[in-house]
Parts: structure tokens; sequence; C-alpha cells
């Protein structure tokens, strides 16, 4: 007896480890098949039962059925399969999906004839106007539906709506319109101030859009604002400014690569006292064609970053024909109070033909000849440049004064607080030079021409 019941208890174990739903205590499954008895006798099998995976697929495709019939208006005897037992047989579930397909057949065939009367009629109205010609049908007509390339999704691209213009009358509540048209307005607008404008603007839609023209709006000033905040950008994109003053913010150079990208007109753009992090989104292609630009008393522009500034841009796209510097059109240039040297003025003589206004006050490294270089034959500043500030330079001496005679066009030469620069050699230079052109000396060592 102690055998058998040791065999019997081996043979057990042997059992739950080969079947994995076995060994498994927490799996209240049962197995498909009954296991032989030790007494050699084998029971009848019992019907498998149907997995849970199986249930809830069959639970899935009656859904969809559902989704089927309610899409199509099926009103027909609906089953709630979700709540159907594990213990159901598939010949129940055979059984109700038949008879939803029925339904659902029965009350599509109505709406399948409505359609093709409908599009018999369509075909007969348009064969009237020679649309259709033969025994073409619609579906032929309009051709075979087109399919995206590799059976993906295709893509559109959506654009805004364009901004309607301006309405050229007032609309008033009645229905009318103002009998002063925009034009008039627009000449009353151009008296008023900025803050006067501001206050306009609070009146009407109409009015709003009328002050906010770019010819009201010439010249922005936001110097030495604590903080350059997104509404403030984008009222300046709003009014299109030619002239824009940044000077001594703290705008970064996300803010300024988003505002120059969208101002296409702006031609005057000031930024004194900001940092060269900043100061180096002008080294992109997108930056406008600037005719003046101040970059006075800039933290960490030095000759590395004046090279940068000036030599064509790296992010150029293929295909651009206009590889030039976005600068090489600047007229007027102030670099007071940078650490550079001659090397910054020889990119100055060679990538800015049209330099005429040059203020280089407070640059400790300006030498007389730099001067020299300014004005030596076969430069184009020797003749464009009409206006220099070398006040506080204190390397600068009474030769330098000499080469200025070679400037056909110099009409100011701002000398003033430059220790080694004497009254007299201004003088001498006054008397030499009164020849061909008049110079008076306003204030101390400040020589202006006489128009």
């Amino acid at each position: 007896m102690l055998r058998c019941g040791r065999s019997i208890c081996i043979k057990r174990q042997t059992i739950r480890r080969a079947d994995p739903i076995l060994s498994d205590p927490q799996k209240k499954t049962k197995p498909a098949k009954r296991v032989k008895r030790e007494s050699g006798k084998e029971e009848r099998p019992i019907k498998e039962e149907q997995s849970d995976e199986d249930i809830g697929q069959k639970n899935v495709e009656h859904r969809d059925e559902d989704a089927v019939k309610n899409r199509f208006g099926g009103g027909g005897a609906r089953v709630n399969h979700t709540s159907i037992s594990p213990n159901r047989t598939s010949a129940s579930h055979d059984n109700s999906q038949s008879c939803g397909e029925e339904d659902a057949d029965r009350q599509l065939k109505p709406r399948s004839k409505r359609l093709k009367q409908e599009l018999q009629k369509a075909e007969g109205r348009w064969g009237q106007y020679g649309v259709l010609s033969g025994n073409g049908c619609l579906g032929d007509w309009l051709g075979p539906k087109e399919e995206p390339e590799g059976g993906g999704v295709e893509r559109h691209v959506i654009r805004p709506p364009p901004i309607c213009p301006p309405p050229d009358r007032l609309p008033l509540n009645d229905g009318r319109s103002h009998v002063i048209g925009r034009e008039e307005w627009m000449g009353v607008f151009s008296y008023l101030q900025y803050s006067e404008l501001c206050m306009c603007m609070r009146v009407c839609r109409t009015w709003n859009r009328w002050c906010c023209d770019k010819s009201l709006w010439r010249w922005i000033d936001l110097s030495r604002c604590k903080s350059i905040s997104p509404l403030m950008l984008s009222g300046v994109i709003r009014r299109q400014p030619v002239s824009l003053n940044l000077s001594w913010t703290n705008i970064s150079k996300k803010q300024l690569s988003w505002l120059i990208t969208r101002l296409p007109g702006l031609r005057e753009l000031q930024l004194a006292g900001c940092s060269w992090a900043a100061v180096s989104a002008l080294c992109s292609s997108s930056c406008p064609m600037l005719r003046a630009l101040d970059l006075q008393w800039v933290e960490g522009l030095k000759d590395q970053q004046i090279t940068d500034l000036l030599t064509p841009p790296s992010d150029y796209r293929p295909g651009q024909q206009d590889c030039s510097s976005k600068l090489c059109n600047v007229e007027d240039l102030n670099l007071a109070g940078l650490d550079i040297t001659d090397h910054s003025l020889r990119l100055l003589i060679k990538l800015l033909p049209s330099l005429t206004r040059l203020d280089l006050s407070y640059c400790n490294h300006i030498t007389d000849h730099s001067i020299n270089l300014l004005t030596a034959a076969g430069t184009s500043s020797r003749d464009t440049l009409t206006h220099i500030n070398l006040s506080v330079c204190h390397r600068v001496t009474d030769v330098s004064l000499v080469y200025f005679k070679r400037c056909g066009n110099i009409s100011s030469i701002d000398l003033r607080s430059c220790s080694q620069v004497t009254r007299q050699a201004c003088e001498r230079f006054i008397a030499e030079i009164s020849v061909s052109v008049q110079f008076t000396l306003t204030d101390d060592k400040l020589l202006t021409r006489v128009s």
C-alpha cells in the first residue's frame, strides 16, 4: 500500500509539472481533457471550453456589427453581446450573428435602391447638358479614385486665409458709412502722437486697423525696456516700422531672430548695449537689408565677431543667387566703445562700399595708421566718408588731420577729448583746406564743413 500510494503521488507531481496550467495553483481553468484514473479506466471526454481570448474576439466582432447597423440606421432587435457569459456554446453565437446579418441586410436593401435611383436621376440631368456623353456613368466620368503612393495618408498644406484690406469707409450703426473717407482720417491721425494713436485704436475695429498702418509707425523706440515680451514683439510686427530702437534691453537671440525675419522693410536698427549673443542673430541670411546699424558698447563684440557679421552667412540655401553679406548696404555704422583694431577697419573698407558715417569714439586701439587705412588711395571710404567720430581716441594725434585732407566729401570730423590732438593743428587744417572747402571749428576740436 505504501508503494502504491507513493507511486500515485509521483504520477500526480509529474502531471502537474508537465502541464503549466495544473502546475499554477492560482489559475482555476479546468483542463481540456480528464486524466486517466489509476484504475486504468478512461473517463468520457467532455467538450472543450472556449478560452477567454476567443470569447473576447467574438465580442469585438459583434460590436463591429452593431456599429454597422447603427451607422445605416438599423433599428432591429439588438443583442447585448458584451454580456454573454463564457458558458454559452458557439452555436448560440452563430445564431445571433446570423440574425443580426439578416436584419442589417433587410434594412440596407431599401437604402441601396434609393442611392441607385438618385445616381440615375443625376446621370439623366447631367446627360441633358452634355456633361455625360454616350452611355457613360457618373462614376466613369469622375474617374477612378487616386490613392496616395505607398498606401499612406494624403497630406495637404493648409494656409490661413489672406487678410482682407482695411475698409475705405467707417461703417455706422444704422448701416450707412461715414462721410469722411479713410484717406482723410489718415491725414488726421498723422498729427497724433503714439500714445494718442493707441487711445484711438480702442474706439472701434476700423480705427484699430487704420491706426496700425505702417505709415504712422515709421519709428518705434523700445530702448531701456526692462523686459521684451512676446506681445510687444507681435505689436512691432503688426506696425512694420522702418526704424527700430532696442538699445539697452535684454532681448535674446531667439526673439531678435524671430523679429527680423518678419520685418523685411526694416532699414535702421539700434542694438546699443545688448549682448553679442543677441546681436549674433544678424549673422543669418534672413537679416533685412539695413542702412543704419548701431552696435555701440555691445558686450563681447571684437574683431572676430565683426568678421562674422560682415562676411556672407553660412546658412544660405542651395540655389540662392545673392550670397553676399546682408550688411553690405550699411551707410551709417556706430562702433563706439568696442575693442576693435585695424583688422576690423580693413573689413569695413572691403565689405561696406557705401559707408558714409562711421563712429569710432572710445575705441582705444584706433591710431593714426587706422586713419591712413580709411583714407588710402583706391579705397571706397576715401570718396564716400562724410562724417567720422574719433572722440576720446587717445592714440590719435595731429598726423591724422593730414590724412583727412584726402577725403573730398568729408563734412564733419569729431576729435573732441583726444588728448594728443591740439587746437593749433585743427586751425592749421582749416587754413590749408579753405582754398577748396570752408570749415569752421565749433566747440573744442569739432571740425564742421560750411554749406
